[in-house]
């Protein structure tokens, strides 16, 4: 397990990169450089795009190369990026910059699930990714901590220290896992069929990967999922609380701070009372949370006196379903993928995460805008729904063919020894 553990510092100590620049981004490009909120709004849609096209190829890459090679290599364009923010003294080199930090952040990502898959046996893989989720929950909490008290957005270069620590944490990342990935090779993952492998690419290998009913179902359920809360937590919720509840901006730091909290105390617990427990059916239970905490924000609109305290508590309730959420969705997803295909499909549903999340707060504007506050509710409480009957739907078509997660429905390479 040691390359586990290091695979969990490297994804920690990146997040603390990301968290002492996703607070400030917005304020410092709109109102410190007096760019305006139209760059600013620019810089974050050019980061969702980066990702969104990182992504897929990204997880082509990890199919076809060594993934501590793909890994290394995003994390250091990532640092790029954000290091080039540093010098960013004009609008178009400050978008450029951020369109690169997507590219490199989430460029990482389907190799960094494979290396959980190609380092760790099967039986301990939901605890490693419950641990590298409240590793990076932590490191994103500590980032941003940390940054409030180093960053100063009444100077134009008030966010040097942010964008540092950033480039500092991503380089820092990729020198662990370079260093990890040195020891004995691990054992290749399987080839597939013939047609498998030629139809990898491209379309093609979308179509493939879609040909699958129950990927199909696990696509929809991580769209769902993903528009049901992470693409309004960082835009869409807190101008909820601020527009509709009316509850300081500090209330709102609370309760990213609350959810980070309950992300750390809980995920082992959670992790060790959902073993062996079916993964669609966890993700039935994620939905039916993210519906119960949405029916608290709607609750707190009508008591206006409770407002705050409902809005922290929601978010306490959200981290709750985000412990299930995070160690079961990636390993259902690598576990259904078709033979030779597994980063690709990691990388498939990432850029369908990244760009439904990308989409949020737009939605989020053209909801709470006219002040129609009950319709984002409303929207949300629909999107949760469908996302438990979705859950539903996959768990019921897995136990009728006898291919339910979390055993592997193909072979999965052995992990490599341990070094």
């Amino acid at each position: 397990m040691k390359r586990a553990r290091l695979l969990i510092l490297a994804s920690t100590v990146g997040m603390l990169g990301w968290g002492t620049v996703l607070p400030y981004q917005y304020a410092y490009a709109a109102n410190t450089r007096g760019w305006g909120g139209l760059v600013a709004a620019g810089a974050s849609s050019l980061f969702s795009i980066g990702a969104l096209v990182a992504a897929p190829v990204a997880g082509r890459l990890t199919d076809r190369l060594d993934p501590v090679r793909v890994f290394v290599v995003a994390k250091l364009v990532a640092a790029l990026g954000t290091g080039s923010l540093l010098l960013a003294e004009t609008p178009g080199l400050f978008l450029a910059g951020m369109f690169v930090f997507g590219v490199g952040l989430t460029g990482a990502g389907p190799a960094q699930s494979v290396l959980v898959l190609r380092w760790v046996g099967q039986a301990d893989r939901r605890r490693v990714f419950a641990w590298q989720f409240t590793g990076q929950a932590l490191g994103m909490a500590v980032g941003s901590f940390v940054a409030g008290y180093l960053v100063d957005l009444h100077r134009a270069h008030g966010m040097w220290p942010a964008f540092a620590a950033a480039a500092i944490g991503f380089t820092v990342s990729a020198a662990l896992i370079a260093a990890t990935g040195l020891g004995p090779a691990a054992e290749p993952e399987p080839a597939g069929r013939p047609e498998e492998a030629a139809a990898g690419t491209g379309a093609a290998g979308i179509r493939l990967i879609l040909a699958s009913p129950a990927l199909r179902w696990t696509a929809l359920v991580t769209v769902t999922l993903a528009l049901g809360f992470y693409a309004q937590f960082e835009s869409g919720l807190p101008a909820y609380a601020i527009t509709v509840l009316s509850v300081p901006e500090r209330t709102v730091g609370t309760a990213s701070a609350v959810n980070c909290l309950v992300i750390i105390l809980l995920q082992m617990v959670v992790t060790r009372f959902t073993a062996g427990r079916s993964a669609p059916a966890l993700l039935v239970v994620v939905g039916a949370v993210w519906v119960a905490s949405w029916g608290l924000l709607a609750l707190a609109d009508h008591v206006p006196a409770l407002a705050g305290a409902l809005f922290v508590t929601a978010f306490g309730v959200f981290a709750l379903g985000e412990t299930m959420y995070a160690p079961v969705l990636n390993p259902l997803t690598a576990s259904l993928a078709p033979a030779g295909m597994v980063g690709t499909t990691l990388g498939v549903f990432s850029a369908l995460q990244t760009g439904v999340s990308a989409a949020g707060p737009l939605l989020a504007g053209l909801a709470l805008s006219g002040g129609t506050g009950g319709v984002f509710l409303a929207a949300h409480v629909g999107i949760s729904v469908l996302a438990v009957g979705s859950a539903w739907r996959l768990w019921v078509l897995l136990r009728g063919t006898a291919a339910e997660a979390p055993v592997a429905t193909h072979p999965e390479p052995a992990p490599a020894p341990v070094a």
